[in-house]
């Protein structure tokens, strides 16, 4: 069975209404998680620690979705060619 990687990250953005960080240099790295459930966690407490701040944003990225093990190249892959 593949692992199912999630990066838990955030920080603040420029406008709410956008996903532009206001600095990328201050992105805050939470963590890699094993599964949902555990990077679902941590993302709630990032974004309830953060909740007065609303240019405060965290983000869940499926990172297992990166790549397709199964085809003989990914669009990740092919990117780099």
């Amino acid at each position: 069975m593949p692992q199912r990687l999630h990066l838990v990250f955030g920080g603040e953005l420029v406008d709410p209404s956008e996903n532009v960080f206001r600095n990328v240099d201050d992105i805050h790295v939470v963590g890699m998680f094993p599964d949902y459930e555990s990077a679902y966690n941590a993302w709630k407490g990032e974004a309830q620690r953060t909740v007065d701040n609303a240019h405060m944003r965290y983000f869940i990225a499926h990172i297992h979705r990166l790549r397709d093990e199964a085809a003989e190249a990914s669009s990740t892959e092919e990117l780099g060619s």
